[in-house]
Order: structure tokens, then C-alpha cells, then sequence
């Protein structure tokens, strides 16, 4: 596996090679020379976030000398040239020397000028590495499905469903046939509503149904849909993750696979809501959360990407304080306090 291959993997797949230390990723927004890493960028390099500054030159410092001539300057990036893949040698501060694949793209305005770089990291250093990821992510899910009949269902930006192996079990159905018509299960009298309602969705919003399914040879039961969409912290849309679990279902065993997505769902009038429900003003969610005040009022006012880590750590002082964001059919976000 290359770091482009990343680019096809579900995002809680990305999540788990990070969380390990085999996955980052970096920003750089070039008019104000913003640039950001992620916390596995940090790991993988070996280097301290409370210490050190994102910097594309530093990225670069740390390659091995003999490939650096392999891999685009700062000053290439800022004049729209990039090398997309390539493999690549680091050289820790500790001494280590660590094997990557980087995938690196460039974004230009309409008028066709460099406006900013990303790039995806991978260390395939130990490719056995990944391999046992990847079987622990499908025992993961293969309990998931045995202990709740619960289905996590990546959807691609085309609209294309990534359905999992235990979906043939759950329908009784081959995958191919699920992949030709993913509304077969639906009965006939739901069937036409709920193939609209999921057309009608916006794009970047959360959806949520519970139509009546038909499987096997059970009786009909009804499932809860959602579909979250998952935005990188530029606030460009990666994907949406899909969960299938039955409607009796209070408190889906895999809730947490989605809490990324749903939290970028809250917005700046669900925080305002949060904070009146504790009577809390600004200043006191920002010392609550640790985030500047000026930070919390663009998050309020929406001035903040949907994926910033911001948003994230509001959310966590509001729930530590008792706040509840919970996801309502059609998609929409209630604010309640236990």
C-alpha cells in the first residue's frame, strides 16, 4: 500500500493508521502562510506538537539528503509544482530512519495560481505493519455485526455505497447483487420515499431514516440509516461513513466511528444554544475548552472550517459539562442538557 491508496480508504481506516503512527497529513495555505500537521504527522516524525512549529522546510530537513531531490522545495509548492507520489526517507531526531510514501496535492484558484499544498504520509517502513491494522479493523467490525446486526457502511463522494462482507449475511444477498440495487431490502411501499429522501440530502449534512427492511427470511424490521459526511480541516469533504443498526437499537455499539462526522455537524447556534442551557458566556467555553475567545467566537459565527480540531474541543467541554447533541430524522441537531 501507497499513501495514494489512502486516498480510497474509509476515513475511520485513516483514523486507526494514525492513532498506530503509520499515517499524517499537512496543510499549507500559502496568502497567509498557515500551515498545520496532524497529531500522527507529529508522531511519525518523531517530534513534540508542544514544541515544534509546522513547517514544510522542517518536513524536508528531515528527509534523508540523498532524497530530497526526489521530493518538491517550499518554493515549488509555491509556484504549483508538486511531484505527486514519491517514496521517501526521514531521519528522526532520535536517529531512526523510517520509510514513507507522501501523496502530495496542490489547490489553485480559478485563475489557475498556487493557493495552497496537502499532503498524506504514510510509513510502510514495516508493511506487516499495516496488514495486522487492517485484520484488527475486520474483527472489529465482524463483532459489531455479531453482537448488534450493526453495518458500518463507507458512502464515496460519488454517492457509491462501500458495502462490508457482513452485508451478505445481513441481506442474503451477494455483495454484487447489494452494489447493483442497495434499495432492494427496503419494502415495496417505503421503497420510492426512501430512495428520494436519500436524493434530496444535502451534501455536506447529516441524514438519518428508518425505513422497513426486509431480509432473509425474517419479518420485516425496521433499521436506522445515518449517513455522516466527514470534512479534513480545509473543510473540503472527504466522505460520508454510513451505519445500518436496528431501530431498537438506543445506543449503537459503534457510535464513536461516526462522532467525528457528527460532531462537524454542530454549528454555531447549536454552541450558542449549549452554552445558554448552562449559562455559561464565551469567555467561560473558551476557559472551559481551552481555546482562545476569539476562537470560540468564529466558531459561533461559523467562521471556522467544518473539520477544525476547534470545534472538537468545544464540543468536549460542553458534553464534560452535561450537554447533549443528539441527531434528529431528516438530519437535524438538538441541543438538551441530563
Amino acid at each position: 500500500m501507497r499513501a495514494a491508496d489512502l486516498s480510497f480508504a474509509p476515513a475511520d481506516f485513516l483514523r486507526l493508521t494514525e492513532n498506530a503512527g503509520l499515517t499524517g497529513n499537512w496543510g499549507w495555505v500559502f496568502a497567509s502562510d498557515r500551515q498545520t500537521w496532524s497529531p500522527g504527522l507529529f508522531r511519525l516524525l518523531g517530534l513534540d506538537p508542544l514544541s515544534v512549529q509546522p513547517s514544510y522546510e522542517l518536513l524536508t530537513d528531515l528527509v534523508h539528503p540523498d532524497d530530497r531531490p526526489s521530493l518538491a522545495s517550499a518554493a515549488d509548492l509555491r509556484q504549483g509544482h508538486a511531484l505527486p507520489g514519491r517514496e521517501i526517507r526521514i531521519v528522526r531526531p532520535d536517529g531512526t530512519l523510517r520509510t514513507l510514501t507522501m501523496r502530495t496535492e496542490l489547490h489553485m484558484t480559478p485563475e489557475g495560481r498556487p493557493q495552497a499544498a496537502a499532503g498524506l504520509v504514510l510509513d510502510v517502513t514495516d508493511p506487516a505493519a499495516l496488514m495486522r491494522l487492517r485484520r484488527a479493523d475486520q474483527r472489529r467490525r465482524n463483532a459489531w455485526f455479531a453482537a448488534a446486526r450493526l453495518l458500518f457502511v463507507p458512502v464515496d463522494l460519488d454517492g457509491t455505497f462501500r458495502f462490508p462482507p457482513e452485508a451478505a449475511r445481513f441481506a442474503g444477498r451477494s455483495i454484487e447483487e447489494i452494489n447493483a440495487d442497495p434499495f432492494a431490502d427496503v419494502v415495496p411501499e417505503e421503497r420510492a420515499a426512501f430512495r428520494d429522501s436519500i436524493a434530496r440530502r444535502e451534501a455536506g449534512g447529516v441524514f438519518q431514516a428508518a425505513p422497513l427492511l426486509h431480509h432473509r427470511n425474517r419479518e420485516p424490521e425496521r433499521f436506522r440509516v445515518l449517513s455522516v459526511p466527514v470534512h479534513d480541516e480545509r473543510g473540503c469533504l472527504i466522505e460520508r461513513n454510513g451505519l445500518i443498526y436496528p431501530a431498537a437499537l438506543t445506543a449503537p455499539l459503534a457510535a464513536a466511528e461516526l462522532a467525528e462526522g457528527l460532531e462537524q455537524a454542530v454549528e454555531g447556534h447549536h454552541l450558542r444554544a449549549a452554552r445558554a442551557l448552562l449559562d455559561w458566556s464565551m469567555t467561560n467555553l473558551a476557559e472551559a475548552s481551552g481555546l482562545s475567545l476569539s476562537t470560540v467566537r468564529r466558531l459561533e459565527e461559523n467562521a471556522e472550517g467544518q473539520g477544525a480540531r476547534s470545534r472538537h474541543r468545544a464540543i468536549a467541554a460542553l458534553r464534560a459539562a452535561g450537554i447533549r447533541f443528539v441527531v434528529l430524522d431528516g438530519g437535524g441537531v438538538a441541543v438538551a442538557r441530563t
